[in-house]
């Protein structure tokens, strides 16, 4: 609720569809991110201002965006709280993402700042997996919001 500049992002192949958050988000008056691809930089993501109405379009997945360049850039670290698609967690706060390791490259640059933004998974209860194998660039997640509990991830 204290969070004021949110990031989001617009749901693709049956991951959890974000859309309710961004309309109570957008009704309360926060700055709402969503992410766009990196047009130069290899498997990273900018986030990108949205206000409901602006323009979209689909990137090179087939996934909507908003239009780089027309709306204001949020750098991680200004971010409060940033809402993740996934694959598959774990209670540790692992998560399997769709191979290209765009939300991880571009989360540790966020690691630089002495600012971090709260990372939430959003998945399907059935997604939850005993336990993922950490790797070392791994940015791990402090909760994951499924259809039946909110996870406060515990970190080993």
């Amino acid at each position: 609720m204290r969070a004021k500049r949110v990031a989001l992002y617009l749901a693709s192949d049956g991951e959890i569809d974000p859309a309710p958050l961004l309309d109570i988000a957008l009704n309360a008056d926060k700055l709402c991110f969503l992410p766009v691809i990196h047009p130069l930089k290899a498997n990273r993501l900018y986030f990108v201002e949205y206000r409901r109405g602006d323009p979209l379009k689909k990137n090179r997945f087939g996934i909507l965006e908003p239009l780089l360049g027309t709306s204001t850039v949020a750098p991680v670290w200004s971010l409060d709280v940033v809402f993740l698609p996934l694959v598959g967690f774990d209670r540790s706060g692992n998560r399997i993402g769709m191979g290209g390791g765009f939300y991880d490259r571009t989360l540790a640059n966020s690691t630089l700042q002495n600012r971090h933004p709260l990372l939430v998974g959003l998945a399907h209860s059935c997604q939850q997996m005993d336990a993922i194998e950490h790797q070392t660039w791994d940015i791990p997640l402090q909760k994951i919001a499924t259809d039946q509990e909110i996870i406060c991830a515990k970190q080993k």
